[in-house]
């Protein structure tokens, strides 16, 4: 189950430094939650944080996006391995195509 943020938000800056997945960032009014990287904190946290700390209890799951804790965990580990890789060398994508 992916979270998703409501109209109710009153942009108060607390949920976007705590998630720990950068699912969390700011939309043309309020703040929004990315469904393909939330894991609702399922393998850094036992509950989701933005949802603990959220003033306005403008945050629950989102109808669209239900998920099994399994499915989270699957994005979880495949969020960490994202993270691992090496960024690509700045112009190599550029080398390469040319021929270098």
């Amino acid at each position: 189950m992916a979270l998703w943020i409501t109209d109710e938000c009153i942009n108060c800056d607390v949920c976007e430094p705590e998630c720990p997945n950068q699912a969390i960032s700011m939309g043309p009014e309020i703040y929004r939650i990315d469904p393909g990287r939330c894991t609702e904190c399922v393998g850094h946290f036992d509950k989701p944080q933005c949802v603990q700390l959220c003033p306005v209890d403008c945050i629950p799951v989102h109808p669209e996006h239900v998920e099994s804790r399994e499915q989270l965990w699957e994005r979880y580990l495949r969020l960490q391995r994202e993270a691992q890789q090496p960024a690509p060398e700045p112009g190599a994508a550029v080398a390469k195509a040319a021929g270098a």
